[in-house]
């Protein structure tokens, strides 16, 4: 069972422009967004869903099996011109991406994203290919893993951890969530472990899967296939991602380079995009009583000029 979509009437009002359109939904997951944006289009418009994780693509197919305007894309979503390609098209109507982790993913051991007892240190969006996280903390070393979970997990105790980890794997690898729960219980007061283990987990999901670096690259990316009075909507979980979504959209918003005294603009540069207002918006009360997992999240939304 993937994520109740978050946010989704929000998402819909502030997506859909043209119902006739293409519409590229870069985190496809298990389809909960998708459900509700095409049954709000009209049958001769395309909806792209695109997804690393086979599991989602294979639920999100069943999910959407009576659209015949949806077309799934095993991809990342900053490989815009390899979807585009895939799809034949060149360029969009609307963008939505619904960042994090799905509460599927969460809540399947096997996949390694919970801090639960002896669940696999994976953390892989794609557990088909690249590097899990159990091979991440033997290969890299004390100031990298510090630099990691300081830097992705703002962990004030990341240098504790990190030498708790270089200590322990000298004897053992680390394989499960255990191995690395005993490593960060000695370094945090007891009274906030859960939220330390939260952190320390969401540093290393985010450096097994590159995920700013990823965001940051599709946000540009989008934009240029953006057509004019297209919009786009990004949902957020953790500071870190909104921090990168809300300083690119202000720049695409105002991208002038020229010093503040300066009276007239002399860079050239011009607003590629503008923010709609109000400038983010969070799930109500009902939302977040419902589905718990909705609560530290904001939607953003941007129009291509």
């Amino acid at each position: 069972m993937y994520h109740i979509p978050v946010l989704a009437r929000e998402v819909c009002d502030a997506l859909i422009g043209d119902t006739h359109g293409v519409y590229y939904d870069g985190t496809l997951g298990g389809g909960g967004h998708a459900e509700q944006i095409l049954k709000r289009l009209d049958k001769d418009a395309l909806y792209i869903g695109v997804d690393r994780d086979p599991d989602a693509l294979q639920a999100a197919g069943e999910r959407l099996r009576l659209f015949a305007n949806f077309r799934p894309v095993k991809a990342v979503f900053h490989q815009v011109p390899y979807v585009l390609a895939t799809v034949g098209v060149e360029a969009l109507d609307g963008v939505l991406l619904d960042l994090g982790v799905s509460s599927w993913q969460i809540d399947a051991d096997s996949r390694g994203f919970t801090f639960r007892e002896n669940a696999p240190l994976d953390m892989r969006m794609d557990a088909t290919q690249g590097e899990t996280a159990a091979e991440l903390l033997s290969r890299l070393d004390e100031q990298a893993l510090a630099n990691i979970i300081f830097r992705y997990g703002e962990e004030r105790r990341s240098r504790c951890i990190a030498r708790r980890i270089v200590r322990r794997r000298q004897s053992a690898p680390l394989q499960t969530s255990s191995d690395l729960l005993a490593c960060i219980d000695p370094c945090v007061d007891p009274r906030y472990r859960t939220k330390s283990y939260a952190r320390v987990f969401q540093a290393l999901r985010i450096a097994v899967n590159d995920e700013l670096n990823v965001l940051k690259e599709a946000l540009t990316q989008l934009t240029e296939v953006l057509k004019p009075g297209a919009r786009m909507a990004v949902i957020t979980y953790h500071s870190l991602e909104d921090r990168i979504v809300k300083h690119f959209l202000q720049q695409m918003e105002n991208p002038c380079t020229c010093p503040p005294h300066v009276p007239v603009c002399t860079c050239g540069k011009r607003p590629v995009m503008k923010r709609i207002r109000p400038y983010f918006r969070t799930p109500g009360t009902r939302e977040t009583a419902d589905n718990a997992r909705a609560r530290s999240a904001k939607l953003r939304v941007a129009e291509k000029l």
